[in-house]
């Protein structure tokens, strides 16, 4: 495969989760933070397939997802460590904060790739028709998806873990 088709499918992968993290978020009591950050980074990843360069409100859209998802972020691990709920290296998914700690933390990681593949040192000297991106974020990108698919589905799936009530 090649790296602007790993890029492609790794973008193209994140985009459907973000919005399947978006869709879930109605129920939960602070929508209002978590719809954004995930609609965002959704619509990012998908405009991005196949672009070479971003548009600088797409560019400026990403920074403001990227301080949102470390905002939360922030929040998220205060809270766990003011109420004691699960520790900052917790892996526990049927707590909440953990659920929200990586999903902020995949939202941050995900925005700085994005604006990492728009950058001017991957397209020099090369035409518009190709989008080259740096190794590293395509790789970066490709180990995102495996992580944020596989962790999941490891815990659910093999340890069957089950989710608290949201409402707590």
């Amino acid at each position: 495969m090649t790296e602007p088709k790993l890029f492609t499918i790794s973008s193209l992968l994140m985009a459907f989760l973000f919005a399947y993290s978006a869709s879930v978020q109605l129920n939960d009591p602070d929508w209002y933070f978590w719809l954004p950050l995930y609609t965002f980074a959704s619509a990012i990843n998908l405009i991005n397939i196949g672009r070479y360069k971003q548009s600088q409100e797409i560019q400026n859209i990403a920074r403001l997802d990227l301080l949102l998802g470390i905002f939360l972020f922030m929040k998220v691990v205060i809270e766990d460590y003011v109420y004691e709920i699960a520790g900052f290296s917790s892996m526990d998914f049927s707590q909440r904060v953990v659920r929200e700690k990586t999903g902020s933390g995949l939202a941050v990681i995900s925005m700085l790739l994005q604006l990492l593949s728009s950058s001017d040192q991957s397209t020099k000297g090369i035409t518009k028709k190709i989008k080259v991106v740096p190794r590293y974020v395509n790789y970066g990108m490709a180990s995102l998806v495996i992580l944020s698919y596989g962790i999941p589905l490891v815990f659910f799936v093999f340890l069957k873990g089950e989710i608290e009530d949201l409402r707590k």
